[in-house]
């Protein structure tokens, strides 16, 4: 899953969600879900993602929709493996970069 996000302190739920492809009701109720989810609200009640959060809606993404683990089987594996699929999931990441930039290369010959 390649989010293109420029770097930020702060995401909206819309960025977030347009980043994903998906709608911001599905954000909001992973939010609700999944403890690793914290946003920050400001004084409207909006939500504001962090990288950190960014990083665990990826993971979170990479279970549920490009795994096909269900909810509770992704808490179970976030709770027992809490290190192991971030490493994956960075792993997977890398390699989708370097696929796209010798794509891009491959492209420019």
């Amino acid at each position: 899953m390649q989010v293109d996000l420029p770097e930020k302190r702060y995401y909206s739920i819309g960025e977030i969600a347009k980043a994903f492809s998906v709608n911001t009701s599905l954000i909001r109720f992973w939010e609700k879900e999944f403890d690793i989810l914290k946003p920050k609200k400001n004084a409207k009640g909006n939500r504001m993602f962090t990288p950190e959060d960014l990083k665990n809606l990826k993971l979170i993404f990479h279970l549920v929709k490009e795994r096909g683990f269900t909810l509770e089987g992704a808490k179970e594996h976030l709770k027992n493996d809490s290190k192991k699929p971030m490493d994956t999931l960075e792993i997977i990441s890398k390699l989708e970069n370097i696929k796209n930039e010798l794509l891009k290369l491959k492209n420019e010959l």
